[in-house]
């Protein structure tokens, strides 16, 4: 069942599918509202929401144009969604409604331009708005959306949300320490436990703001471990028992404060790097090397999300997760693509690009890196383009004479489909490194370091004897990477020693 949901989400971009939530949550309150099961009516739900899409619309241009930055539309159609359903619907007194409207959109478009550094926005743009608007004007964010009536709905898409961009144990955290923070709250306050945790759970905007706002990728941490301190923190504010003198706590205001927080302890980085070459590295592959802007400093194996504007988007976005495959230790930023006949319009954008195409790199993250004990034995297995992250590794280790015990089983259909065979047998005469080719849609292998078939038992144990004492890096596709998770397990591997790497679809 699993497998079956995964390779459904793995159809859409990770934007996307937050954006058609989004869309599904306001045509759920529209039809609650028309059964008068919410106290808005269906009306002022709809005028709500168009006055703030259009509004964002026309604010992100303007934005756009003056401080001359590519626009992404998808961003800016969420960020209108998220303000319509925590702003309460336009009711009686429509000049003060309308212009809190505008002023929260206007806010949230301008946060991403004005409150910046180094051309990277700190704060979610829609939690910044409703606290700026909350200390001006002192029009609040009512945070409708966290009803008994929503909630349902915000839980099933929310999961969903969560499991394709992999982040639940950072949810996680953030309910966890947000439930318990209330229970430490309310027995200090000697107020009614149950009561309280009934409303937090039922009646606020826990699961919206979790699920939607607090995994935010712009300003989330980079690392599972920071990601943790990140969710926990903004968990621990969340309830509306905390205040520091008469300042008590709202939603946007934990939310701001875990941003600032992530931003201190992981600074981020944009760049507008300049394509210098492509090379075809395997007949469906390409590798795309460019010059960075400024210099940038990140772990072997991690990721950033590029956004190429475009004409003619598709509904699969403007944005993607590429890992790096260059080495921190080379001057040039690389990325390995994968492409197909039918391809997306930010795929066949790729192909076109030229020196003057301009594109945006940012948000270095991922704990798919190489351990800090050298002489922890390692397995890297790879599929396809999921070789990435371990041309990055193995060429960090050739350039740094890192003489570490590593297996690399590499699986592709021809030998023909292997990428960077160069860097590989440079690593297995420099460093010792045992790599294997298991080719699977040939008749036989060529040479004596490749294997007919796919990575199964009787290969691991073969090739690795020791496979107990390693910890394995899996790279390729969602389903390879379950199986292979699988049959790890099978073999009685721990789960503490197999990391898969970042898995953002490739689409």
């Amino acid at each position: 069942m699993l497998n079956f949901v995964d390779s459904r989400l793995n159809r859409i971009t990770m934007y996307k599918l937050l954006l058609y939530y989004l869309i599904i949550l306001i045509v759920i309150a529209f039809g609650l509202s028309a059964l008068g099961i919410l106290h808005f009516s269906p009306t002022s739900i709809a005028l709500s929401t168009v006055i703030l899409v259009v509004s964002c619309w026309v604010f992100n241009k303007i934005f756009a144009a003056i401080f001359h930055a590519p626009t992404n539309i998808e961003s800016v159609y969420i960020t209108a969604l998220i303000l319509a359903l925590i702003i309460a619907p336009m009711t009686g007194r429509t000049l003060e409604n309308l212009t809190f409207l505008l002023a929260a959109s206007g806010l949230a478009m301008a946060s991403k331009y004005v409150l910046t550094i180094n051309k990277k926005h700190i704060f979610n743009p829609t939690a910044i708005a409703v606290v700026l608007t909350a200390l001006g004007p002192r029009q609040s964010a009512s945070w409708w959306v966290g009803t008994t009536a929503m909630l349902p709905y915000v839980l099933v898409g929310g999961i969903l949300l969560v499991r394709k961009i992999q982040r639940g144990r950072m949810v996680l955290t953030f309910f966890t320490s947000t439930i318990a923070a209330t229970i430490i709250y309310n027995l200090l306050a000697k107020n009614n436990v149950a009561t309280a945790l009934h409303n937090t759970i039922f009646i606020s905007a826990m699961f919206f703001l979790g699920f939607v706002m607090l995994t935010e990728p712009l300003t989330t941490p980079p690392t599972t471990k920071k990601q943790m301190w990140y969710a926990a923190l903004t968990g621990i504010l969340f309830p509306p028992q905390f205040h520091i003198l008469s300042l008590y706590s709202t939603p946007e205001l934990a939310l701001v404060t875990g941003n600032l927080f992530s931003y201190v302890i992981s600074p981020k980085v944009k760049l507008f790097p300049a394509l210098k070459q492509k090379l075809n590295i395997s007949p469906d592959s390409t590798e795309f090397i460019f010059s960075p802007n400024q210099k940038i400093s990140y772990e072997p194996g991690q990721y950033m999300e590029w956004t190429l504007p475009h004409e003619k988007t598709d509904s699969r976005g403007n944005r993607r997760f590429f890992t790096l495959a260059s080495s921190p230790t080379e001057q040039e930023i690389r990325i390995g693509v994968k492409f197909n006949n039918q391809g997306s319009s930010y795929k066949n954008a790729m192909l076109k690009m030229t020196y003057q195409t301009s594109i945006v790199a940012d948000q270095i993250s991922g704990d798919f890196i190489l351990p800090k004990d050298h002489k922890q034995k390692l397995v890297f297995i790879a599929g396809g383009i999921g070789v990435t992250p371990f041309r990055s590794m193995v060429k960090y280790l050739i350039d740094t004479n890192d003489r570490r015990i590593v297996t690399l089983l590499y699986s592709a259909k021809t030998q023909a489909d292997f990428a960077y065979k160069d860097v590989f047998e440079q690593a297995r005469r420099d460093l010792g490194i045992n790599v294997i080719y298991a080719v699977t849609g040939q008749a036989k292998a060529l040479d004596k370091f490749s294997r007919l078939g796919r990575i199964n038992t009787d290969m691991i144990k073969n090739e690795i004897p020791d496979y107990s004492q390693r910890i394995f890096y899996i790279s390729g596709t969602q389903a390879m990477v379950s199986d292979l998770k699988k049959l790890l397990a099978d073999l009685g591997v721990p789960r503490r020693q197999i990391k898969v790497d970042y898995f953002a679809g490739y689409a």
